[in-house]
């Protein structure tokens, strides 16, 4: 399976991520003629290698009416909250923060969501690249309005940086699409520390509309005290990837390194690696709890409750507890996808208290059924093949009823079912 992984080690940002993608395409000045004829007004897209820590990467630099746009802003209502996020300070109290001033306009001069979407679908790009783009923006417009508590259609991005942002999140869609892996993995994300100074006062990193939009996505600090994920990279990261986690078990091809302007300590970039995963493997979650104070038939309720929600499988093992008590261990094996379910049936019907849980790699055989005619007539069976390996088996309820119906012995039945699996094609 071609497989995309993106390292969030140092956060995530918009021209940060354009960069790492762009070293996994083969033709780069095609993509840079592509994003310079897009028809955004006055906007330009360069690419130029970059080091950070003796690594050499791409540093995307996009600027507007040849000026590197530094901000974030939004207006609501009239306001225009003007962020710069290209130059950290330390205050007299030791905090970094960001200059965020607010001014005042009496006049909306940005562009609102339908504005965006105007742009966008003039654009001659592919209608995927369309949509992904506006639900990045969709995604940054929710958490702006949650934040200020307006609603959508009164957030409005500043004319200039809204051209910024619609390079960078364009350039990346425009990327995925190139790239076209089946399978986006990102890692947690590292926000960075501190305080952001604005004209309301001292605010925490990451900023509110960051934090609202990292909401479900495994996050860390880390070591930096700065702002290292901007509401563009976590929307973009967020609408891209189809599970968090660590680096798989993967061949990789190609790696980029897409590098930020600030000099850490610790490199400055975002890093992806193309490759491919094993298809026959895939990862399930192992939600572990012990019980020493339900009935059997009570554990035979929640079990049957499990497996018709979609468990993989769900089974008990006997141990000993605390105080010398036999106990109950139930384990629920599942999707990634189902967790979140499987632990709210658990909770509700059992009486733990605590849930362990394990990521496991799993392989499997490739399965299949079919029909196979007896004397006794159609039977069902699951095959099972791959490694080397085949296999087939009579389905046990078609042989139980055909057993009651001729008032024969399970056994026979089974033995003439897999006579005739032997002489099937």
């Amino acid at each position: 399976m071609k497989t995309l992984y993106i390292e969030c080690s140092m956060g995530a940002a918009g021209d940060m991520l354009m960069g790492a993608l762009l070293e996994l395409i083969p033709d780069r000045q095609k993509f840079l003629d592509k994003m310079n004829g897009l028809g955004l007004d006055g906007v330009h897209v360069d690419a130029e290698p970059s080091v950070k820590c003796g690594i050499t990467g791409t540093h995307v630099r996009v600027t507007v009416g040849g000026a590197e746009e530094q901000s974030n802003d939004v207006h609501i209502n009239g306001h225009i909250h003007e962020r710069d996020n290209g130059h950290t300070h330390e205050n007299d109290d030791g905090y970094m923060y960001e200059h965020d001033d607010i001014h005042m306009h009496e006049h909306h001069h940005g562009a609102s969501m339908q504005d965006i979407k105007n742009i966008l679908e003039n654009m001659d790009v592919p209608k995927k690249v369309i949509s992904d783009a506006l639900a990045v923006y969709e995604i940054i417009a929710e958490a702006e309005s949650r934040v200020h508590g307006r609603s959508v259609s009164e957030i409005h991005f500043h004319e200039v940086g809204s051209k910024d942002a619609i390079a960078d999140i364009v350039g990346c869609c425009i990327l995925f699409d190139e790239i076209g892996a089946d399978r986006v993995i990102v890692s947690p994300v590292t926000t960075g520390f501190g305080q952001v100074r604005c004209a309301h006062g001292i605010l925490p990193v990451p900023a509110p509309a960051t934090a609202l939009i990292l909401q479900g996505i495994p996050a860390q600090s880390g070591t930096i005290r700065g702002e290292l994920c901007t509401p563009t990279g976590a929307a973009l990261i967020k609408h891209f990837a189809d599970e968090f986690g660590n680096m798989p078990v993967m061949a990789t091809e190609k790696i980029g390194y897409g590098m930020g302007n600030k000099d850490f300590e610790v490199a400055n970039c975002m890093r992806a690696m193309l490759g491919n995963t094993d298809e026959s493997a895939d990862f399930i979650v192992e939600l572990c709890c012990n019980l020493d104070d339900m009935t059997p038939e009570d554990i035979g309720f929640a079990t049957e409750i499990m497996m018709k929600a979609g468990a993989l499988d769900v089974y008990t093992t006997a141990i000993g507890m605390k105080k010398s008590r036999p106990g109950t261990m139930l384990t629920v094996m599942c999707g990634k996808n189902d967790k979140d379910k499987m632990i709210q049936l658990i909770f509700k019907h059992t009486t733990t208290l605590g849930i362990r849980e394990y990521y496991c790699r799993r392989t499997t055989l490739d399965r299949s059924t079919g029909i196979i005619d007896t004397q006794y007539g159609a039977i069902h069976y699951k095959e099972a093949t791959g490694f080397g390996v085949m296999r087939r088996k009579p389905e046990y309820e078609d042989l139980k009823r055909i057993a009651e119906e001729n008032e024969e012995s399970i056994n026979k039945i089974r033995a003439e079912a897999v006579k005739s699996l032997g002489n099937a094609d």
